[in-house]
C-alpha cells in the first residue's frame, strides 16, 4: 500500500490531525516538541460519495471503501540533515513514503508553544526544505562519485546518471527542492528510483482557526503558503485539525449539521484524503453486487488484465473481457439490465485502460 507521510515542524498540528484521519487516539498530541518519536502507521478511508449510492442501488450488505495509508513522522528542526533532534529518524521515515502532506502553522496561539518562536509558515515551509534538499546533496554526490567511476568503463546509464546529477545539484543549492526542477519524463523516472527526499509530491496542510476556515480566502498565513505553493506547482488544503479531531466524536448526521452551521461544505480531513490519493496517482474502479459495493484502488494508467488482478491473481491469469458501465450511465439508468439495453455495457479487452469509477464486471476461465 502507497504512504503518504505527514511531516512538519515540533508543535503545528500534525499528530492531532493523524488523530482525525485515522479517527483514533493512537497518536500522542501534546504541546512539546517530539512528543511523536515511533512513526504513528493508520490505513485511511477514502470519502467515495459514489459508494452509498451503489449500496442503495444494488440493495448491498456492506460497503468497502478505497484506503490510503497515513503516517505520522517526528517533528524536524533545523540541523536535521546533520542528526540534529530526531533529523537521521525523521528522513528515514519520510524516505519510506510515497508523498508528502506538510502540516504547516497558520493560527496564532499564544498558548501553543511554536520551535521558533512565531508563526511563519514560510519560514517554517523554508526549514524543512533546506533540511531536505541538504540531505539529498549528500546523497547526488555520493551518487555522482560513483557513477564517475562508472563511466570511466564506458557504462552509459552511469553517464546519463551524471548528466541528471548535474541538472539537480544547483537546484539543491537553491534550497529549491527536486520536484521543481526542470526535467524530462525519462528523466524524472530515473530519479524517481533514487528516493531522494524531496522529489516526493508534497501537499501543504495550512493548519488554521475556526474562524479562518469559515472563510475559503484565509488569512495572510495562508495567502502566504499558497503564494509559495504556486512557484512549486503544489497544493494547498485549509484544514483546522484541532475541530477535526472534535468532529471524529460525532456521528454522520451531527457531523454534517455541524460543518453546515459553520458555512463549510465538507470536511478538511476528506479533502486531504482525497488530495493525497490522487497525488499519490491512484483511482478507484468499482464493483457493485448484492453482497458488497467495493472501491478498488489501483494507479491511474492501468490496463483491465491487472485491474482484475487486484480483485483476485486468477482473473488477471484467466482474463477474457471486462463489461464496463460508467457509474454516471449507471445511476441515471437504475441497473445494468437498462443500461445494456441502452448500448452503454461495452466489453472491452486486453488493452483497455480503466478510467476512475468504471464500474466493473470482470469475465475470466482458468
Amino acid at each position: 500500500m502507497l504512504q503518504a507521510g505527514i511531516v512538519g515542524l515540533p508543535n503545528v498540528g500534525k499528530s492531532t490531525l493523524f488523530n482525525a484521519l485515522t479517527a483514533q487516539e493512537t497518536a500522542l498530541a501534546a504541546n512539546y516538541p517530539f512528543a511523536t518519536i515511533e512513526p504513528n502507521v493508520g490505513v485511511v478511508a477514502v470519502p467515495d460519495e459514489r459508494l452509498p449510492v451503489l449500496e442503495k442501488l444494488n440493495k448491498a450488505q456492506k460497503i468497502v471503501p478505497a484506503t490510503v495509508e497515513f503516517v505520522d513522522i517526528a517533528g524536524l528542526v533545523r540541523g536535521a540533515s546533520k542528526g540534529e533532534g530526531l533529523g537521521n529518524q525523521f528522513l528515514a521515515n519520510i524516505r519510506e513514503t510515497d508523498a508528502v502532506i506538510q502540516v504547516v502553522r497558520c493560527f496564532e496561539d499564544e498558548n501553543i508553544i511554536h520551535v521558533e518562536g512565531s508563526v511563519n509558515p514560510v519560514r517554517d515551509i523554508e526549514t524543512i526544505q533546506i533540511e531536505l534538499a541538504l540531505a539529498d546533496l549528500q546523497s547526488l554526490e555520493k551518487r555522482r562519485d560513483k557513477a564517475q567511476r562508472g563511466s570511466k568503463s564506458g557504462d552509459k546509464d552511469a553517464k546519463r546518471d551524471i548528466a541528471i546529477i548535474e541538472k539537480l545539484l544547483p537546484v539543491l543549492e537553491e534550497g529549491r527542492p527536486i520536484r521543481s526542477a526542470d526535467l524530462s519524463d525519462d528523466e524524472r523516472a530515473v530519479v524517481k528510483s533514487w528516493f531522494l527526499l524531496s522529489s516526493k509530491p508534497t501537499i501543504y496542510a495550512a493548519n488554521v482557526d475556526e474562524e479562518t476556515l469559515m472563510d475559503e480566502s484565509g488569512n495572510s498565513h495562508v495567502k502566504a503558503v499558497r503564494d509559495h505553493a504556486a512557484t512549486e506547482n503544489a497544493e494547498v488544503v485549509l484544514i483546522c485539525a484541532k475541530l477535526e479531531s472534535e468532529l471524529v466524536a460525532l456521528e454522520e448526521d451531527e457531523r454534517t449539521e455541524f460543518l453546515a452551521d459553520l458555512g463549510v461544505t465538507s470536511s478538511g480531513v476528506d479533502k486531504l484524503i482525497k488530495s493525497a490519493y490522487k497525488m499519490l496517482g491512484l483511482m478507484s474502479f468499482l464493483t457493485a453486487g448484492e453482497k458488497e459495493v467495493r472501491a478498488w484502488t489501483i494507479p491511474i494508467g492501468t490496463k483491465a488484465p491487472q485491474a482484475a488482478g487486484e480483485i483476485h491473481s486468477d482473473i488477471e491469469r484467466g482474463f477474457i473481457r471486462a463489461e464496463i458501465i460508467s457509474y454516471k450511465d449507471l445511476v441515471e439508468l437504475g441497473s445494468r439490465k437498462a443500461a445494456a439495453e441502452k448500448g452503454l455495457a461495452r466489453l472491452e479487452g486486453k488493452e483497455y485502460v480503466m478510467q476512475d469509477g468504471d464500474v466493473v464486471d470482470f469475465r475470466f476461465n482458468v
